[in-house]
């Protein structure tokens, strides 16, 4: 049976009606012991139920930016113009009350649904399953449960584990009742249990996987998950932070390894950046992913081609190999005909971020108005926003060559991951063989109600610019939730934090670092770091591998948490975010096609508001009135 990411969304989709139980963590739900012990006899309800518990894993790849989750609207990388749940998050208005994409509830559902399942999977009786298949549905779904955890801690740090435990919703609420894990608690679990799958003979390398089974998770994306973890428990957020110093269990005499415990790390502890660098060489040693290249040397179509080119080489796992559609509505500016809802697009912030074709980052801060402080050798004009002819390069990412336009000096001659990532009003918006002309000003054919690019400035990534969806044609994608650009960015910044705090490296490490930084900019077309800034200290190096991290996984769900990981949210995410000035209307006499001199200057579009207590979701206060033993986050 072929199990593509795309016909298990079908397949998801149905098994989310068919299968459903409590809403909320402590809610009861009826047994149906009859209906129950009839699943077990079919080969096909039992597979329901198994893509049931595969049902609560998220949607990452797109969809309607803000339907499903924050992170491109709530992330300095990115505005939204539509009107989301996000917004409470960017202006400082949610509480316990009024949580935004409040998921706790349906994670457990689904841990509870893994463990139903684990646990009466081999008792299918239907003589057409073999016990191979069985083995796979009982090992992914180990997987996923496991993964359920994870995705909570993002957002929440430390939660409930339950192990293997049903919870007998029967049972009175007291009864139910229970207090949290310790954040290491929690990440030793996820790692136990994705070193299991790992060890498993069931769960397979991606090189081992049938083609028709892309999309389920392999052994690399079990290290992938361990990665990511070790790196964010390394950060300062789960690190010996003294701002939840205070934040501990109460005294509870039913869990004595628990009682009184304080539910963060109290100490710093810099050899897990070793640990960090260790689980993301595991993973680089494998021999299975490699960066993705053409195979022609062009740097715009290498970067392209991470997510256009389905399956490749460099992808771990991905979130459903389907059409554009959901990303390209909300990134293709309403001036280009057929369905174009544009409005999702990046800060000034995020465009400044991106260095010139020399690697050099020539924006290195702002002063008190918001203006932007240049580092004079990178080649960055200080008459930013003035007008000038150059050539914009189109190929390799598009079916038009490289063509002249005039445009501000801000975008000229910056590195091939700007051109591919971010659209800009006043340019062509290329459409497999057409190109059309873009204004964001106020009257312009790219500024329509809420449909529109709230600073100026479009996602440009994650549309096919090699067909023309003016016709309908979208094109697929496989989105990257873990990739190897990832996983290698991971092991730089562990090393290099390895480093600054004294902690020994085995041999090699900071050699294959180095080495690893210079293939990814090559990829991209820049010269190695160290060549670029060959005088950098190691704390330079830190900063400016944030800075790498921040292009190179552009929009890819990964700034919102990073930024809130190194706790620098509270100067990245709270004030004013720029764009062009998109309420500056057309001059008398205009075309919709013109954008008048006056759009061209930095505007405050939104000024969103984060607090320390922002660094993690709360618990929702429907869950603490039920749950007594349960402590809420740092200052909800």
């Amino acid at each position: 049976m072929k199990y593509s990411i795309k016909t298990l969304c079908i397949l998801l989709a149905i098994a989310a009606i068919t299968f459903t139980s409590c809403n909320d963590f402590l809610d009861r739900q009826e047994d149906e012991k009859l209906t129950f012990e009839k699943i077990w006899e079919s080969r096909y309800t039992t597979e329901q139920y198994w893509l049931n518990t595969m049902s609560f894993l998220p949607n990452d790849n797109g969809t309607f930016v803000g339907d499903k989750d924050p992170y491109l609207g709530a992330s300095d990388e990115a505005t939204v113009a539509y009107d989301r749940a996000y917004r409470y998050m960017n202006f400082g208005s949610w509480n316990a009350s009024l949580i935004p994409y409040y998921r706790m509830d349906a994670f457990y559902k689904g841990i509870r649904e893994c463990n139903i399942f684990m646990q009466n999977v081999d008792r299918c009786s239907d003589p057409l399953i073999t016990k191979a298949q069985l083995a796979e549905w009982k090992w992914q779904t180990r997987f996923a449960r496991a993964y359920y955890y994870f995705l909570m801690m993002r957002d929440y740090g430390p939660v409930f584990l339950l192990g293997d435990e049903l919870l007998d919703f029967s049972a009175t609420t007291e009864s139910l009742q229970r207090p949290r894990n310790t954040w290491e608690q929690c990440v030793d679990y996820v790692v136990s249990e994705m070193t299991e799958c790992i060890n498993s003979n069931v769960i397979l390398s991606q090189d081992a996987l049938e083609p028709s089974k892309y999309g389920l998770a392999t052994k690399g994306t079990c290290y992938a998950v361990i990665s990511r973890l070790k790196l964010y428990s390394a950060r300062d957020l789960f690190n010996g932070n003294k701002l939840y110093s205070d934040v501990k269990n109460p005294v509870t005499p039913g869990y004595p390894d628990l009682s009184g415990a304080n539910l963060f790390p109290q100490q710093y502890n810099a050899n897990k950046w070793l640990q960090a660098a260790d689980a993301a060489k595991i993973l680089m040693d494998q021999g299975t992913y490699k960066l993705y290249r053409a195979g022609n040397g062009d740097p715009y179509e290498d970067y392209y081609g991470i997510t256009h080119k389905t399956w490749n080489s460099e992808l771990i796992w991905t979130d459903r190999y389907n059409g554009l559609y959901a990303w390209g509505v909300g990134t293709v500016p309403t001036g280009v005909a057929g369905t174009a809802y544009g409005a999702v697009g990046p800060t000034q912030q995020q465009v400044d971020a991106y260095a010139m074709s020399n690697g050099r980052y020539p924006i290195i801060g702002y002063d008190k108005q918001g203006n932007p402080t240049l580092d004079r050798a990178a080649g960055y004009e200080e008459e930013e926003l003035a007008m000038s002819t150059w050539t914009y390069p189109a190929k390799g990412w598009s079916k038009h060559n490289n063509f002249q336009i005039e445009s501000p000096n801000m975008y000229k001659d910056r590195e091939p991951r700007f051109y591919v990532s971010v659209f800009f009003g006043g340019n062509k918006f290329l459409h497999g063989p057409s190109a059309t002309k873009i204004s964001f000003a106020k009257g312009g054919n790219g500024n329509k109600s809420h449909d529109y690019a709230k600073t100026g400035y479009l996602c440009n990534r994650f549309y096919d610019h090699m067909l023309n969806s003016a016709e309908g044609n979208w094109g697929n994608i496989t989105f990257p939730l873990f990739r190897l650009g990832e996983i290698y960015l991971n092991f730089i910044e562990s090393v290099l934090e390895c480093k600054k705090h004294g902690v020994a490296l085995p041999g090699g490490y900071e050699k294959l670092a180095m080495d690893s930084w210079a293939d990814l900019r090559d990829r991209a077309g820049l010269e190695p770091i160290t060549k670029v800034y060959p005088q950098a200290s190691t704390d330079e190096l830190i900063e400016l591998c944030r800075k790498e991290r921040r292009i190179e996984l552009t929009f890819e769900r990964h700034r919102y948490f990073d930024t809130r990981t190194w706790m620098i949210a509270e100067q990245t995410d709270n004030g004013p975010m720029y764009g062009m000035d998109t309420n500056c209307p057309l001059d008398k006499g205009m075309s919709g096609l013109d954008t008048p001199k006056d759009y061209w200057k930095r505007t405050v579009v939104e000024t969103r508001v984060f607090k320390k207590n922002h660094y993690l979701h709360p618990f929702a206060q429907r869950e603490l009135d039920r749950n007594k033993l349960l402590i809420q986050n740092y200052g909800w």
